[in-house]
């Protein structure tokens, strides 16, 4: 589950998109994201009301071309696929955007499952304990609505929040 962000000097919403399509490809080819795993900020910067500051770190000659790729990912991928997918965004940022493999700029942080929240303000990798990941933490299915032997249905219970009547 990536979070991407991509920053690029000068770029209209023709190249933004080319960008972002060029990223997400090389998570899917590299790392195995899935196709609807999909979740980018695309920024372009004028120049004038915002710009991005470039140099020629490590011999790199960077120019008004610079697109800056931050993803955010769980833990856990090898060296190796960082490294082809480092290569992956360049060629197809190349290729679908024109940009010069010297100006992509990548940066992977890693977090713990339990920094990720896909919406309901659940964090659906790391659930509470007791609940099943993509369900509010007040639905359970632990102790569900038993029948006339006191075995339950599985069907959800109810739980009140702490502190409530």
């Amino acid at each position: 589950m990536p979070f991407v962000r991509i920053d690029a000097l000068g770029a209209g919403p023709e190249r933004l998109d080319a960008l972002g399509r060029a990223v997400h490809q090389a998570l899917q080819e590299t790392i195995g994201i899935p196709a609807d795993d999909h979740f980018q900020v695309l920024t372009g910067h004028d120049g004038v009301s915002g710009t991005l500051r470039y140099g020629g770190y490590l011999g790199v000659h960077r120019d008004e071309g610079i697109v800056y790729v931050s993803v955010t990912l769980r833990a856990g991928r090898p060296a190796g696929r960082k490294r082809a997918l480092y290569r992956r965004i360049a060629e197809l940022a190349h290729a679908y955007a024109g940009t010069e493999p010297r100006n992509v700029f990548v940066v992977l942080t890693e977090n713990a499952p339990v920094d990720w929240s896909l919406g309901h303000g659940l964090a659906q990798y790391d659930p509470e304990p007791g609940a099943r990941a993509g369900r509010p933490p007040h639905l359970t299915d632990t102790a569900g609505p038993s029948n006339s032997s006191g075995v339950s249905d599985g069907s959800p219970t109810r739980r009140e929040p702490s502190g409530a009547p």
